[in-house]
């Protein structure tokens, strides 16, 4: 039978955006984690440049763009690695559906990937899309089970995805004994952590800290710096895994425009505005998490991330999801999107501006006291 792609997850949330609609302004979509905030100032004046347009940008990244990387890694991490253990990627979503398949062509005795139970849909789809096995890991207090993995699926295994801070939980992963893990057992481990600037519970934390030998590390400039739209990134640890990756990437095409490479290397190089950004998305998750608290709703603040992870007796995911949407006219994503796991939770991304997430706030706050609402609480 032949492949028939599913439906993409957020094509499924039709129903929710229209009672959302209902709203005065309408509704407030929270659905996507796609940042709304301004990037700075000097990133746009940089890409306005066009520096690097008329020629074809080297697809392992500029000098100047891997040196203002690895300058990143060594102030945020007190990680030093050489410049051949750096390489670009078209948006960290390409990179991890795509890993997989070039992966496979190097171990084709291999045939699995190993990722959480809740998690980014990517992680299975990069293994759908290259006809291998997609095979859960239990998380357990936010954290990978490692115990919990068959070894028939450790002999097996291509990789192993980590994501910390998690999407969509907020958790953060113990890096240390993933990477532990995966020395043990040979399991090249592949650590997803675009959120690692949002990290409130703890500093900023990556696996390279642990490793650098049979680990890549996957940051995006999407979340850092809102520049969703550029897509760019990179990928970073086993120099000869990266050198694998970048010949094979560089085979395919995949280039991040010289253009782009150069505005992201001046957003490498700022942490200021960074720091701007925590505190506002720490200010809306507060505010949120509060709202739907007094609404009845669980969501505790995260430990990392800019999502709030929701759940309340007696509704799955969908129900929440709806209830929460013509009571305040948010529009959230029903975590059977990240796995069954997640079936009975909602993810919320505190993405749209502050005045906007309060108008919803106030509604949630009003819930309580408007029982003539024709929806009930289950």
């Amino acid at each position: 039978m032949s492949f028939v792609p599913p439906p993409y997850p957020y094509d499924r949330l039709s129903a929710i955006k229209a009672a959302a609609e209902g709203h005065e302004g309408g509704a407030i979509d929270c659905s996507i984690g796609t940042p709304v905030d301004p990037p700075p100032d000097e990133v746009i004046a940089e890409l306005a440049l066009a520096a690097g347009a008329r020629s074809y940008p080297p697809s392992i990244g500029s000098v100047a763009y891997r040196v203002a990387i690895q300058s990143w890694l060594e102030r945020r991490f007190a990680v030093q690695l050489e410049l051949d253990a750096i390489a670009a990627c078209v948006g960290t979503k390409e990179f991890v559906a795509s890993i997989a398949q070039y992966l496979h062509l190097r171990y084709p005795d291999k045939d699995t990937v190993l990722y959480p139970a809740i998690s980014y849909p990517t992680y299975a789809m990069g293994a759908t899309l290259a006809g291998l096995r997609a095979v859960p890991v239990e998380v357990v207090g936010g954290r990978l089970d490692l115990s919990s993995i068959a070894a028939t699926d450790i002999e097996r295994a291509l990789l192993l995805w980590s994501n910390s801070p998690s999407n969509p939980t907020g958790s953060l992963d113990d890096l240390a004994a993933v990477a532990a893990w995966g020395a043990q057992t040979g399991v090249l481990v592949a650590s997803d952590e675009c959120y690692a600037e949002f990290t409130w519970s703890d500093r900023p934390r990556s696996i390279l800290e642990f490793s650098t030998t049979g680990v890549l590390a996957v940051h995006s400039i999407s979340k850092r710096s809102n520049l969703a739209g550029v897509r760019a990134g990179f990928f970073a640890g086993d120099a000869d895994l990266v050198d694998y990756l970048r010949s094979v990437r560089q085979h395919a095409g995949l280039m991040v425009p010289g253009p782009v490479q150069a505005a992201v290397a001046v957003a490498f190089g700022d942490d200021a505005h960074v720091r701007a950004q925590r505190a506002v998305y720490f200010e809306r998750l507060a505010m949120m998490s509060e709202a739907l608290t007094v609404a009845g709703v669980s969501a505790p603040m995260p430990e990392g991330g800019f999502y709030l992870w929701c759940h309340r007796d007696g509704d799955d995911g969908w129900q929440l999801a709806q209830w929460i949407a013509e009571v305040s006219g948010l529009v959230t994503s029903p975590g059977e999107l990240y796995g069954d796991r997640g079936r009975d939770f909602v993810r919320l991304a505190v993405v749209q501006p502050t005045a906007t997430l309060a108008r919803a706030a106030r509604r949630l706050h009003a819930w309580p006291q408007r029982p003539q609402l024709s929806t009930t609480p289950r």
